[in-house]
């Protein structure tokens, strides 16, 4: 592709590290697309964020095509997983330390299993205070640093699809098809709380964003590679 196509626009889909965040991923490839072209400026955004601990797809749109980021952000989306059981962390997942432990002998693979159809359709879901919601002009995250406490409100989520895939003991290995504003660790602790137990997120990877499937991404060095060859 030439520098016009990078400016006219393109929608890239890369394969998003772990410990990576989504902003990091769009600063790289800005970068090396102006180092490749030697160019000052061109827009580089991206259409979802996926957090440092998780890995997967990221769309990334180019030029004109950063216009259309609303429309796909808005698309259905596919994760696949692991929920772990008997303990909570603040975040939800591994990024805070684990500060709850709870009974799990009561839980059967039956159960989880059955416990999962309470989640499929239109559900109120409350985001974690660690995530980059704003409140109030501050993102939730900030609060939850500062040990302050606030009040989250409930969305409306659609969970279509919520399928255990394996169970290995504490370990649930899962596939979820969800709206936008689905947050995934937010299922994992409704998870445990809803087996009366706890439960947090151990592993996530976005397989799927609309039409857009993982399978066709790139590795963050494979595309450096293919600028290079261009």
């Amino acid at each position: 592709m030439t520098v016009e196509d990078y400016l006219a626009g393109q929608v890239l889909l890369i394969d998003k590290p772990l410990n990576w965040t989504s902003f990091q991923v769009v600063n790289k490839l800005r970068w090396e697309i102006r180092q490749a072209f030697n160019i000052k400026k061109i827009k580089v955004g991206h259409a979802g964020t996926l957090d440092p601990l998780a890995t997967g797809l990221l769309v990334i749109c180019t030029g004109k095509m950063t216009k259309q980021i609303d429309g796909f952000q808005g698309q259905v989306k596919e994760y696949t997983g692991t929920i772990t059981l008997g303990s909570t962390t603040p975040s939800f997942d591994l990024e805070s330390e684990i500060n709850e432990t709870f009974e799990t002998k009561h839980i059967t693979n039956a159960l989880i299993k059955q416990t999962t159809a309470s989640f499929i359709g239109t559900i109120a879901q409350y985001p974690p205070i660690f995530s980059a919601l704003k409140k109030d002009g501050k993102r939730l995250y900030e609060f939850a640093r500062a040990g302050e406490s606030v009040e989250i409100k409930p969305r409306s989520i659609t969970i279509s699809e919520f399928e255990i895939t394996q169970i290995t003991g504490l370990n649930i290995d899962f596939r979820v098809v969800c709206s936008k504003g689905t947050y995934i660790r937010s299922l994992a602790n409704d998870f445990g709380k809803a087996l009366n137990s706890g439960a947090h997120l151990s592993a996530l990877r976005r397989t799927k964003i609309g039409d857009f499937n993982v399978l066709e991404s790139k590795s963050i060095e494979a595309f450096i590679a293919s600028l290079k060859d261009e």
